[in-house]
């Protein structure tokens, strides 16, 4: 009798999975302005992507720019994308695009303008799957401009369902940046206060809180079923566990297990918004994208006493038998120290790409057309992105040194 509702939750796992845009081999290029290139909510795209998804064929590059609206990349695209050449892309851009002003139908039909360069860009060059962002939000709270908060959040909202439309076009997922941002300020500010800015203290470069609401938009738009694990302690049987985990141990009432898919780790502080756990009560991060579920079956007691790692916490008989999500429930986890090691790397390596296309590719487009007519300095130029190209693969092969199998044990224990 357990079979088909066993089925159905199977088959709609499946129909999750298949909506991914993540091909074989993507090459994920994350794209943007200033917010882009402050290298916190694609470090979070690119340690979810290497390490919570289980795949070793995934390549982040982040490509953000200081100051730039989408006629910026538009025009950069085609010379600073060659020296990545991907497959999938994310965009962010409007925060600039808006020009810190009431709304007005000139701002829509630039932006507008310019964001079907920037697609139509991506496709020539080769991006079959993007993940078109909308502009976040600013904080009313901390933005000083020469509009008020709420007025640019109306322009921005503008500006989100011109991103919205172009995505429908042109058949790719929209991410909701705006409202995934919006609505978790509303609610934080309804518990924190005024003085809790996830958006940043300029109102508009989020801090880690709102980085990681940027990060849900995207890899939610990207179709990641947020499906990291499920771990079956029965306390009369064998324990079990899906893809990605291998149970190890035998023991009843215990189970170790030998993770090669990894949940995402947050900071430790639950108030500050530089710490991107503060956000977590506010938003569906963890229910949409960090499930690691624990069930426990033929429990001889009414409540139990979970272990993971260095921490426990109690829970009821029903509660397990239904699943706790491991991520939501537990403050210290097994994978603490290896997650830290992996975003350590990510941005070592984000900073790198930065400076690649910042101080040197980019101007490549000023000697190109030297180098058509030129056969040396086209040799010179072949060189040197041989040489760029061989270090950006040495910071890569770097980040996923740091993605290894990690063996953790679950413990329950019986309470009277």
């Amino acid at each position: 009798m357990r079979i088909l509702p066993l089925l159905s939750v199977f088959l709609a796992a499946v129909s999750l999975r298949a909506e991914s845009i993540l091909p074989p081999n993507a090459r994920v290029a994350v794209i943007g302005d200033s917010i882009t290139e402050q290298k916190i909510y694609s470090r979070y795209i690119e340690a979810y992507l290497l390490a919570c998804t289980g795949r070793s064929d995934i390549k982040v590059f982040q490509f953000g720019w200081s100051g730039e609206r989408a006629g910026g990349f538009a025009a950069r695209l085609e010379n600073d994308l060659a020296v990545f050449n991907p497959n999938v892309a994310t965009t962010c851009y409007g925060m600039n695009d808006g020009s810190y002003r009431p709304y007005a139908p000139e701002v829509g039909a630039e932006y507008e303008k310019n964001m079907r360069l920037v697609i139509e860009g991506l496709k020539k060059v080769g991006v079959k799957a993007m993940a078109i962002g909308s502009p976040g939000g600013v904080d009313p709270d901390f933005f000083k401009k020469n509009v008020t908060g709420a007025d640019y959040n109306d322009n921005l909202a503008h500006l989100r369902d011109i991103a919205k439309k172009l995505a429908e076009e042109n058949k790719q997922p929209f991410a909701n940046v705006h409202d995934t941002m919006m609505s978790a300020l509303e609610k934080s500010k309804a518990a924190l206060g005024k003085e809790y800015g996830p958006f940043g203290g300029d109102g508009f470069h989020p801090a880690p809180a709102g980085q990681l609401l940027m990060a849900q938009a995207f890899l939610k738009a990207l179709g990641l079923d947020g499906d990291i694990g499920r771990i079956t302690i029965d306390m009369k049987g064998p324990n079990t566990a899906s893809t990605g985990h291998t149970v190890k141990g035998l023991q009843l009432g215990s189970v170790t297990v030998e993770s090669t898919k990894w949940p995402f780790v947050y900071d430790a502080d639950p108030k500050s918004a530089g710490s991107n756990r503060s956000i977590l009560p506010f938003t569906s991060f963890n229910q949409d994208l960090n499930r690691f579920t624990l069930r426990v079956l033929n429990l001889g007691s009414a409540k139990a006493k979970v272990t993971w790692g260095a921490e426990s916490k109690e829970f009821g008989k029903e509660q397990l038998e239904a699943g706790i999500n491991l991520t939501a429930e537990f403050t210290k986890t097994p994978f603490d120290n290896d997650f830290a090691a992996l975003n350590n790397a990510i941005a070592q390596k984000e900073s790198y790409e930065t400076v690649l296309i910042k101080n040197l590719v980019t101007h490549m487009r000023v000697i190109a057309a030297e180098a058509a007519a030129d056969p040396k300095v086209a040799e010179a130029l072949t060189k040197l992105k041989k040489k760029l190209a061989d270090e950006h693969a040495k910071q890569d092969a770097s980040v996923r040194k740091a993605i290894k199998p990690v063996i953790h044990t679950i413990a329950v224990k019986e309470l009277p």
